[in-house]
C-alpha cells in the first residue's frame, strides 16, 4: 500500500511537541533569514510541520491540493530548496536514486532509514569509531575532509516483521485467500 512516490505505508521522524510548534519554528527561521512568509509559504510550512516523516514535493502538492490550497510547482521547489538552505529541513538521497525530505533536529546528525516504510530516526554517532573512520579516510585519500553525511538504509523493525508475517506460495503471489 503506497502513500507516496517513495516509501509505502507509515513514516516517521523527529517529531517535536507538536506540529504547531514545528511550523512556529520554520516560520520563525524564515523571518530570522530575512525572508517574507507569503500565503503559499505558511501552507507548506504548516504541511511540513506536519509530516511524520519522510516526503517530497509531490508529496507536497497533493497535500496542499487536498487542503483547498493553491501552490505552484515552482513555489515548492522553491521553498524546499530554501528549507533545505537554512537548515531546516535536510535533503535525503535515496538508494534507488529518487530524493525525499525530512524535517530534522538542529546540529549535525545522521540518519537511518526504512526502505519499507520510510520511517527515520535521527542518530547521534559522535562516540563510535566515526572520528577515528574519517580520519583514516582523509590519509588514506589524501583528502582534506570538511564534512560529511551519513545515511543508513534498511528495513525496520515493524518492517522485518510483516515481512516475517507474509504468506508465502500461491497465496503471496496473487494476494487472493482461499
Amino acid at each position: 500500500m503506497r502513500q507516496d512516490s517513495h516509501f509505502p505505508g507509515s513514516r516517521k521522524a523527529r517529531k517535536p511537541a507538536s506540529s504547531q510548534l514545528a511550523a512556529e519554528e520554520l516560520r520563525d527561521r524564515l523571518a530570522k533569514a530575512g525572508h517574507p512568509l507569503t500565503g503559499a509559504r505558511r501552507v507548506l510550512l504548516n504541511l511540513i510541520a506536519a509530516r511524520p516523516g519522510t516526503f517530497n514535493a509531490a508529496d507536497l502538492g497533493a497535500a496542499a491540493r487536498q487542503a483547498g490550497a493553491v501552490v505552484g510547482r515552482a513555489t515548492i521547489f522553491r521553498t524546499l530548496e530554501l528549507l533545505t538552505a537554512l537548515g531546516a529541513i535536510e535533503r535525503l538521497d535515496l538508494p534507488g536514486g529518487e530524493h525525499a525530505y525530512i524535517l530534522c533536529a538542529t546540529g549535525h546528525h545522521h540518519h537511518v532509514v526504512c526502505t519499507g516504510c520510510g520511517r527515520s530516526q535521527d542518530l547521534d554517532l559522535a562516540d563510535g569509531g566515526l572520528a577515528a573512520l574519517i580520519g583514516a579516510a582523509a590519509q588514506t585519500s589524501g583528502f582534506a575532509l570538511d564534512h560529511h553525511r551519513i545515511e543508513l538504509f534498511g528495513l525496520c523493525v515493524a518492517c522485518q516483521r510483516a515481512l516475517i508475517n507474509q504468506p508465502t506460495g500461491p497465496l503471496a503471489l496473487t494476494g487472493k485467500r482461499p
